[in-house]
């Protein structure tokens, strides 16, 4: 397993780590299995979408914003960033990818997508192949 660390820069935010994922795979010659990608936080998730049209992602988290906005009268938590978490447990903090050949196997519009609802921060998401037997 390996941890990296993401440096994100907007409130709400989402940065494609596919380039990462598949220096990692080849970096550590992972010929064929199953890539696990996992976000360690509780405002920040990791999906798997569109990466050929940037609209797509603008829309993704306006949308996010009309369903959770960020102050509700009605919120408790004492941090005030309960969308970040609802936004969160809707995307999920983990995908898995498969691997063929040395290859990430996403279809030809799809991405790995890191998604940050409450920062900038500083944040880490886990990576860990299993090799296919």
């Amino acid at each position: 397993m390996k941890i990296f660390h993401i440096e994100t820069h907007e409130h709400d935010e989402i940065i494609d780590i596919t380039p990462l994922l598949e220096t990692f795979v080849r970096e550590e010659q992972i010929e064929n299995g199953v890539l696990y990608v996992q976000s360690l936080h509780t405002t920040a998730g990791v999906t798997i979408n569109e990466n050929a049209d940037s609209d797509v992602k603008r829309d993704f988290l306006r949308r996010l914003d009309e369903v959770f906005p960020w102050r509700h009268p009605k919120d408790r938590h004492a941090e005030g960033n309960s969308a970040a978490h609802l936004k969160t447990s809707t995307v999920g903090v983990t995908q898995a990818v498969l691997v063929e050949n040395g290859k990430l196997v996403l279809g030809t519009w799809q991405g790995v997508y890191f998604c940050e609802f409450d920062g900038p921060r500083r944040r880490r998401i886990a990576v860990q192949a299993i090799p296919a037997r």
